[in-house]
């Protein structure tokens, strides 16, 4: 019986892969014609049914889908006249269901290495057929066409253009037209400015750039220059633009306008017309800002803090009130963008300022002040009682701001004053520890304790009953106020021994001699502690009559008057010289202007309120007491502390001396005076030791004027 061998799609039957056939010369992805498939006929002869090569298939070949493949077959005993049994049909696993009906090949020739080979068969055998399904593919066509993407096909061909290439370059072109178009259009239009376009109102469309700015400056020129009016809130003012730093620049303002710009805005303007443009200005922000800062000065309203205050004995209350602050950097964008074309005041932002004390608080605080002057404050002070009527409290009281409440607070001064003048004796004052001679020594006395009343304890304690409806008592201890100066203080400064002392003699005017003794006794008992300085004009003032001085001869521009104080400077030069041997600092004296037999030539001093002063400074560790006196002819001053220095001076010989003359005087105020001693220059000397070590070498100088007669010529004086 005939076998049929069937193979896979793809495959031979030796199980090597089928080649594919060249691809039609339709090129790719176009199948070839359909040909109706030629019969398959079974071989003739042994000769046809060998193996031999796959028949070629040219360029106009159509792909039949099948293959010729070898099959084998077993040897039958007798040839037989069976005629090929009807072929199987295998269905394709494809779309397309088509069956290859192939002839079976004859047997296989023998090779030389198979002895005793069989003989071919006869030929009247039947040839076997195989039976192979057709070969197919996922896109083969319903004809048997070979696919679309088969790579082998279009090998070696030229291929076509492609669509998507010439489109590309199509768009490409049109770009390029249209893109000079635009720059050609942008071109045409940018030597003037669009028609339409304002400035600040002013029309400048179609014009140049020297015609737009020739015309904006005429048009705007006076209006960049006029006080700008704002008005900030519910105030007015002007700004000068001038002085604000605001420059308008028409020619910045139109050169934009007519610049080549590619922008699509500017092609638009120039075909539908322009709009109004902004001008140009150039700002000084130094100066802008000093003159909206002197429009915030006129505008700003400060916030008002509700208050409440007693007058008479009642309170009254004082409303909040909002307040008004510039926002100074939006008022400068305002007055930067609009001052040049602002129809009207400009309006500056502004913020409205809360005040801290508001409404409630002041209700709050009325309420407390009535209950302060409603009834009046029993107070006990030590061992007294001392009672505070409702107008005194209303009188001490305030309420001050304490956040966004109001807080009674009473004056401690107020109540303290009120408080003694109430009482009996409450308060003795203490007494400082001070030097004072007793036979000719200093002794210290004083140095008591005193009574006082802490005012800040007191203001406390009155305030808080002050506040209450019932209730209202209060207490206050008295305090113990110990002296400034106590005896242990001055116990401490060494003021044991007489370090200096100096005299001069007195002059034969009696009520001179009454003004030495009202200065010695002023500064007799001071005390110089350590490091301070002493004042001789301080010591002796104040200068006048209720302080016991009385008129006396002096000098006042050269010339003798009568003045009350005349002679104090004999206290000067006489404490001076107890200084100058005490070996202490001398910080500024001037002798007079002539010189007097009484004191030592150039080693004296002249004093003169408010002009003239004679000032030293202790510096030595020790305390320094003052002692004066006026006795035996003659004005003393003793210093009294712990030798510290030693002393040496000496005196130059006169020199440059100029003899007196004689000086007729007319003035109404004339004092005839006889004349007394020549001008000379004098110069002095002193050496200050310490140890054995000189630490001080010091040389004044000083040039006296001659002392002339003066004759008074016109009824002055008594010459």
């Amino acid at each position: 019986m005939d076998e049929h061998a069937t193979t896979s799609p793809g495959e031979r039957p030796d199980g090597a892969p089928v080649p594919t056939p060249p691809a039609p010369a339709g090129g790719v992805g176009e199948p070839a014609p359909a040909e109706p498939a030629a019969p398959v006929t079974a071989p003739t002869s042994a000769t046809e049914g060998a193996p031999g090569p796959a028949p070629e298939q040219g360029p106009g070949t159509p792909w039949r889908g099948y293959v010729r493949l070898p099959v084998a077959e077993a040897p039958t005993p007798q040839p037989s006249t069976t005629q090929p049994s009807t072929p199987e049909r295998v269905s394709a696993l494809g779309p397309a269901d088509t069956t290859a009906v192939l002839p079976a090949p004859a047997a296989a020739a023998p090779t030389a290495s198979a002895a005793g080979a069989a003989a071919p068969a006869p030929a009247s055998a039947p040839a076997a057929t195989s039976v192979l399904p057709a070969l197919d593919r996922p896109d083969a066509g319903p004809t048997g066409a070979p696919p679309n993407d088969d790579i082998l096909r279009g090998l070696g061909e030229e291929p076509a253009p492609s669509r998507t290439r010439c489109t590309l370059i199509g768009v490409g072109i049109a770009v390029v037209v249209l893109l000079g178009a635009y720059v050609a259009a942008q071109w045409l239009v940018s030597d003037k400015i669009a028609h339409g376009t304002t400035v600040a109102g002013v029309e400048v469309g179609g014009m140049t750039v020297d015609d737009a700015t020739r015309t904006l400056d005429d048009a705007l020129g006076d209006r960049a220059t006029e006080p700008v009016a704002v008005v900030a809130g519910s105030k007015k003012a002007r700004i000068d633009p001038g002085k604000a730093g605001l420059t308008f620049d028409a020619r910045a303002t139109v050169e934009p306008l007519v610049s080549f710009s590619l922008a699509p805005s500017r092609l638009w303007h120039a075909l539908f017309g322009g709009s109004a443009v902004a001008p140009a200005t150039t700002v000084d922000d130094d100066k802008l800002d000093a003159a909206v800062a002197k429009v915030a000065s006129s505008v700003e309203v400060k916030a008002r803090d509700g208050a409440v205050a007693f007058s008479d004995g009642s309170a009254t209350s004082v409303a909040p009130r909002d307040g008004t602050t510039l926002d100074r950097a939006k008022a400068k964008a305002v007055l930067a963008d609009g001052w040049l074309t602002a129809d009207g005041a400009l309006e500056l932002p502004t913020t409205t300022v809360r005040p801290e004390v508001g409404s409630d608080a002041v209700e709050a605080a009325m309420v407390t002040a009535g209950t302060v002057t409603s009834a009046p404050v029993d107070l006990t002070v030590g061992s007294q009682k001392v009672r505070l009527p409702g107008d005194v409290l209303a009188e001490a009281a305030t309420f001050v701001p304490d956040g966004s409440a109001l807080r009674l607070e009473l004056d401690a001064k107020t109540l303290r004053a009120d408080v003694v003048a109430r009482s009996t004796k409450l308060l003795t004052p203490a007494k400082d520890a001070r030097f004072t001679f007793v036979k000719g020594k200093p002794t210290i006395v004083g140095g008591a304790n005193g009574t006082g009343l802490d005012g800040a304890a007191l203001a406390k304690a009155v305030t808080a009953a002050a506040a209450k409806e019932s209730g209202r008592t209060a207490s206050v201890p008295l305090t113990t106020v110990e002296p400034a100066t106590t005896k242990d203080d001055l116990a401490k400064l060494g003021v044991k021994e007489k370090v200096s002392e100096f005299a001069t003699v007195l002059t034969n005017e009696p009520i001179r001699t009454k003004n030495l003794e009202v200065g010695a006794s002023k500064i007799t008992g001071d005390l110089v502690k350590p490091g301070q300085t002493f004042s001789m004009v301080d010591a002796l003032s104040p200068i006048t009559s209720e302080a016991g001085y009385h008129k006396a001869h002096m000098i006042e521009n050269g010339q003798f008057i009568d003045a009350v104080g005349g002679g104090l400077s004999q206290v000067a030069t006489t404490t001076y010289n107890a200084a100058f041997f005490a070996g202490l600092d001398i910080v500024t004296h001037q002798p007079h202007s002539y010189w007097f037999a009484r004191y030592p030539e150039g080693r004296e001093a002249t004093i003169a309120v408010g002009v003239i002063d004679m000032k030293f400074t202790n510096d030595t560790p020790y305390g320094v007491v003052v002692q004066s006196w006026v006795g035996g002819g003659k004005l003393h001053v003793a210093f009294w502390s712990t030798k510290y220095y030693t002393v040496k001076s000496t005196t130059s010989p006169r020199s440059d001396v100029v003899q007196p003359s004689t000086v007729h005087d007319s003035s109404k105020t004339c004092i005839a005076d006889s004349g007394g001693e020549p001008g000379f220059h004098v110069s002095v000397r002193r050496l200050v030791s310490r140890d054995g070590s000189v630490v001080k070498d010091e040389t004044n100088q000083w040039t006296y004027k001659p002392q002339n007669r003066r004759v008074c010529t016109s009824g002055g004086g008594d010459g």
